[in-house]
């Protein structure tokens, strides 16, 4: 599973897997894909520094990426307590009831709320990339559009390819304006944010429009077939999120949220705004459904959602309470159905990707060459 990508970042398959784990990253890489490690949960520098070490000490000469979410525009003098301020109290009051009706417990007094969505703001991203120049990336993706102009210089100047997240074919052109080198085409069927375009229509219509900028297809991808499918359309790899959610390095710290992917159906998803304001993948729960629900107030828009409900989801997440109990993930997830290693996720792969081809050469008659 070998492009013109692959080789030139030395990785023997074209499979590039996100993922906030990142045992999971380290696993990848060394089973021969690229491991990019989603960087928005860390606020705090040296958490993401000690991660990086830990990559590093375990990957050996792999190499591997960082994802971060930075908007393309900077917005001046804007704190967190600023946005905070700006969550109307009829939402705040919608979050309490909803969950005094699920019976969800507080947090215990004193006890942080985990993590909150504040890898958004241009501070903390850029704090993020401090450190990720420090270390030996490859790699930078950013999944809210293309970063800013310096930032781009900043990685080229270290030899670091830069990636953006594109839901159309105008995006992607405009990835390619703003110096982009690699462009992953998300489809509509992908886990967390996404746009309306399916990737078997959006991957062909986005090679066309940024050749000869390589391309990775995002989207439903999970096995060899769909590896094939999608280099055949012209990507020059897959970029996988969801499907390593249920290895066994990932780290959920909730058995009952394995138990609920492992069970789910691909169409046990939707799209919904009930988790960041922008529409993103996930489980569909009695969650999504109270915010997507006409008679409620309705999801904020970005960032003002993601603060409203981070005390929320980990209260939700730290008591496992089912009936709310999410995640993003994408359609892919009908194929989920047991935990296994990064290893065999990519064994399985390569296997399906091998059968794919001899399947297509034998129906083009050349068995054998």
């Amino acid at each position: 599973m070998q492009t013109e990508l692959s080789r030139k970042l030395g990785v023997e398959h074209a499979v590039f897997g996100f993922t906030p784990f990142p045992a999971v990253a380290a696993a990848i890489s060394r089973a021969g894909g690229f491991g990019v490690l989603g960087a928005v949960r860390y606020t705090a520098p040296a958490d993401l520094e000690r991660d990086l070490d830990w990559i590093d000490a375990h990957i050996g000469d792999r190499p591997y990426g960082l994802d971060v979410v930075m908007p393309a525009r900077k917005v001046e003098g804007v704190t967190e307590a600023d946005v905070e301020a700006m969550i109307p109290e009829a939402h705040r009051r919608f979050v309490r009831d909803t969950l005094a009706k699920y019976g969800v417990p507080e947090l215990a007094e004193g006890e942080a709320a985990g993590w909150r969505i504040t890898g958004w703001m241009e501070q903390v991203a850029r704090s993020q990339l401090d450190v990720a120049f420090g270390h030996p990336v490859r790699l930078l993706a950013n999944a809210l559009g293309s970063p800013p102009a310096d930032v781009v210089d900043r990685a080229h100047e270290r030899g670091v390819l830069v990636a953006a997240l594109a839901g159309s074919a105008r995006h992607a052109r405009k990835h390619r304006e703003a110096g982009i080198d690699v462009v992953v085409a998300q489809g509509y069927e992908a886990g967390g944010h996404t746009g309306e375009i399916a990737t078997m229509v959006l991957t062909p219509e986005v090679v066309e429009a940024v050749a000869p900028l390589p391309v990775l297809a995002a989207g439903g991808i999970g096995s060899g077939q769909q590896v094939a499918a999608a280099l055949a359309l012209g990507a020059q790899g897959v970029w996988l999120g969801s499907v390593w959610l249920t290895t066994t390095e990932a780290d959920l710290h909730s058995p009952a949220l394995t138990r609920k992917l492992l069970a789910a159906g691909s169409g046990d998803t939707v799209r919904s705004r009930a988790l960041t304001g922008k529409p993103a993948r996930q489980l569909r729960t009695e969650w999504t459904d109270a915010w997507d629900d006409p008679a409620g107030p309705g999801a904020l828009p970005m960032p003002l959602q993601g603060l409203l409900v981070a005390e929320a989801v980990s209260r939700i997440q730290k008591y496992e309470v089912d009936a709310l109990l999410g995640t993003p993930v994408g359609q892919i997830v009908g194929r989920m159905n047991s935990e296994r290693s990064v290893q065999a996720v990519f064994d399985d792969l390569t296997r399906g990707f091998e059968r794919a081809v001899d399947r297509v050469n034998r129906t083009a008659g050349r068995s054998g060459q």
